[in-house]
Formats: structure tokens, C-alpha cells, sequence
């Protein structure tokens, strides 16, 4: 898209408040010794809403973007009738992030994950860098990045267990553009991350960056600016499903943002995230009041992710204790950590498409469960100003009619493939 002019930025250290310049694909503060996150600090302290047809970049002024590309879809808020009549709160909104062209959100992936790809990939100037972007995944993530990457001619190569290849379906064939790797089957997303830690020994690539990317934890954060603009003021409770927390934290920051906007009131939303049972090590450690994860049984660790219907919730390293981390964003919102088996999160997506008319993902079933929980224990107040984040919905009708396209590895490698065969192999794919 033309005629766009950059977004005024600086980076922030979360650890030690320090304040540096982007240097065009920052991902920590080199002179911070303690783990931490860095933080965006926009120049526009009021959010100016662009153009609905800019689709995600309606949002640019809080966005670290140096271009905007074609095809993005910004998330929607509505306010609940049927759904918060069932459940007696008189003030629940949704953020539906998917396609329901019925409520004006149409991406192609079904998954908020979009928002995600958007904003990191138009965080990199069109030109001057050749090397290949690396994105490990265990499913949404790879799709949505592979849908923005091939549209945009962005070289990309992902990398995703062989367990959770069903997710990466397109309703046509992707530009030769983006490539796949894949963990053998058994492996899970860790060893995904792990094999695409090998990769990025390549000069010829480089790290997407996952949680420590402000491009994708800002692109994240777009479900709350949705939500805060359309109802006019900040919510006092957040729902979401969480795998890594991202979302959690960048919906933290956001409402952060929003308290300095001056407009929207000055309270922090009560962050609720879910996980999907067993697999719950954030639960765990959130329980035992621990800054850290606790130790972890890996054969367990990696049973419970294959027991559960939300795969893509399953990330044993997600950023918890790191500074302006998951542990940070809980404890400064005064947050809790919730869990519901597949049972419960199963029956959550049949009520809601039976009440609000769209099929969902398993993750925000997992969310809404948690939300009927609280709800049925008296623990939230059905008066409360609450946002529910569905973060994937709409892939029933999306796929309904359509032939499908799936995205198929180059190569499958064993969780103990050896370095030099992973460079050798995937320097000759770009």
C-alpha cells in the first residue's frame, strides 16, 4: 500500500527501563544482563483509528510497521445478546478474530494469528535483506505466516511437527516463496523450536523471534484496541486461552497504552488465561506462586500435549518469567490461571455456536469454558465489563464448498538430527 508513513517509535527495556532506537529487527536490549522483554514506546499517545478498509493497520499508530501489506483483516468487537443471556452478564463483549463475514472479520487463516504475521512482517522494509525468515509453529501460527508471506512475496521457511501438519490447509497454493520443515512424528513444538534453533545458525536466515518480536505481541494487542474503541471504555476482565501467554501480554501492554490514552478509563483489566487440561504447566507454576516454571517430567510434558484437543496450546517454554513476562502481567492485573479438559472446552464451542452463530476453535472453547466456570462458582461479577477473546473461529464456513490445499514438507528430521545435516539441507531450499 502507498502513501504510508512509518510509525514514530522507541524501544523500551522492561527490566531496566532503558530507552534505545530500533535498529530495524531488535529483539532484546544488548545491554540488559537480566532476561527481559523490550517494550515499544510509540510517539502518538492517543490512537488515531485509520481507515476500516487498511483492515489490521487501522491500528498502524500503535503498530511497529514500516509498510503495510494487502489482504489484512483487523478484529471485531461485539457486544453478546444470546451468549450473555444464557450466561446472566449484562456486559460481555466478543472479539471475534476469524472469518465471519457476518460480523465484518474475514481472515483467510480463521486464527487471530494473523495479526501476528501482519504486523511482524511489515516490521521489515520490502528491500535490502535477502535472507529467509524462520517461524516454528505448531500450527496457526505457520499458517498465517504462510498465508501473509506468500501474498507478499516474503521468503519464509517453517518449521512445525509432523503431528500438527493438518493445520496447515489453504484454500489455494502458496506462492514458492514459502517453504516447510518438519519435526518427525512424536515431536512437538519444542523440538520444532529446537530444530529452527539449528536453522537460524545459517546466516543465510533469520529469527521471527516469537514473544520477544514487539511486532508480534503489538499485532497481538489489536484484539484489545478492537474492543476498547468499540466499547468506549477499558473492560475489567480478559479471557483468553494461552499456549505461550503472548496474547496475555500483549493484551496487558496494550491496556497500558490505553490507561496513557487518557480517554478510556485508567483500570487494568484482570487478565483470566486458560489452559487446556492436562497439559497446564502454567497452572502449575501460577499455583505454586512460582516466578518459575517448574521442573518438568518431558515424557509427561510431552503425553499431555498429544491428550489435548488444543494443540496449539501446547508450549512447554513459554516467556513466564522473563521481565514484562507472563508472571509480570498476571501479578500487576491482579490475573488468574484457569484450566478445562476437552470435555469442558467441546460443550463451550457447541454453545457457542448455537448462541452466537459461529463454529470456533478449540483454544477460545477452552477460554469460554473457563469464563462458564467462574460464572457458575460466583466468582465474577455478571454486572463486570467482560472481553472474550475467541481467537480462531469461522474454519467450518471458511472450508464449507472449497477445494483444499495442504502445505507438505521438503523434509521430516528426527528430534536428535545432527546440525550439519540440518545447514546443509536447508541452505539448498531458497
Amino acid at each position: 500500500m502507498d502513501n504510508f508513513n512509518p510509525t514514530n517509535y522507541s524501544l523500551t527495556c522492561v527490566a531496566t527501563g532503558r530507552e534505545f532506537e530500533d535498529a530495524g529487527w531488535t529483539l532484546d536490549d544488548v545491554e540488559c544482563k537480566t532476561p527481559s522483554l523490550v517494550r515499544t514506546k510509540y510517539a502518538k499517545r492517543q490512537l488515531e483509528l485509520r481507515d476500516d478498509s487498511l483492515g489490521l493497520y487501522k491500528f498502524a499508530d500503535w503498530l511497529p510497521v514500516e509498510r503495510m501489506l494487502e489482504g489484512s483483516s483487523a478484529p471485531v468487537t461485539y457486544r453478546s445478546e444470546a451468549l450473555a443471556r444464557h450466561l446472566g452478564l449484562s456486559n460481555l463483549w466478543i472479539t471475534l478474530n476469524g472469518y465471519a463475514p457476518k460480523h465484518g472479520v474475514k481472515m483467510r487463516t480463521c486464527s487471530f494469528k494473523e495479526t501476528e504475521a501482519y504486523s511482524v512482517c511489515a516490521r521489515r522494509r520490502a528491500s535490502g535483506d535477502d535472507r529467509v525468515l524462520v517461524v516454528a509453529s505448531a500450527g496457526n501460527t505457520a499458517r498465517a505466516f504462510a498465508q501473509v508471506c506468500s501474498a507478499n512475496n516474503i521468503k519464509l521457511l517453517l518449521v512445525v511437527p509432523t503431528d500438527n501438519l493438518s493445520a496447515l490447509w489453504f484454500t489455494e497454493p502458496l506462492n514458492d516463496c514459502v517453504k516447510l520443515i518438519a519435526v518427525d512424528k512424536g515431536g512437538d513444538y519444542y523440538d520444532a523450536i529446537h530444530l529452527s534453533n539449528m536453522v537460524l545458525k545459517s546466516s543465510k536466515f533469520y529469527a521471527e523471534g516469537g514473544a520477544k518480536n514487539v511486532a508480534r505481541r503489538d499485532g497481538m494487542g489489536t484484539t484489545v484496541l478492537s474492543a476498547v474503541t468499540t466499547i468506549g471504555r477499558i473492560p475489567d476482565y480478559y479471557f483468553q486461552a494461552v499456549g505461550s501467554g503472548t496474547g496475555a501480554i500483549a493484551a496487558w501492554e496494550a491496556n497500558m497504552r490505553l490507561v496513557e490514552d487518557g480517554r478510556y478509563g485508567d483500570n487494568l483489566m484482570r487478565l483470566i488465561v486458560s489452559q487446556n487440561a492436562p497439559f497446564v504447566p502454567i497452572f502449575d507454576a501460577w499455583r505454586a506462586d512460582s516466578r518459575e516454571m517448574l521442573p518438568y517430567d518431558m515424557k509427561k510434558g510431552r503425553r499431555d500435549a498429544e491428550l489435548i484437543n488444543a494443540k496449539v496450546l501446547s508450549n512447554r517454554r513459554p516467556p513466564y518469567s522473563v521481565a514484562g513476562g507472563l508472571y509480570d502481567a498476571l501479578k500487576a492485573t491482579n490475573g488468574d490461571v484457569q484450566v478445562a479438559t476437552n470435555a469442558q472446552a467441546a460443550r463451550a464451542c457447541k454453545l457457542f455456536k448455537e448462541l452466537e452463530g459461529v463454529d470456533i476453535h478449540p483454544a477460545p472453547g477452552v477460554a469460554l469454558a473457563s469464563l462458564i466456570k467462574m460464572v457458575e462458582a460466583g466468582s465474577i461479577d455478571k454486572d463486570a465489563c467482560i472481553m472474550l477473546n475467541i481467537t480462531g473461529a469461522g474454519e467450518e464456513a471458511s472450508k464449507m464448498g472449497r477445494e483444499l490445499w495442504y502445505l507438505k514438507p521438503q523434509k521430516s528430521f528426527s528430534v536428535m538430527a545432527e546440525l550439519g545435516e540440518v545447514i546443509q539441507y536447508v541452505e539448498t531450499l531458497f
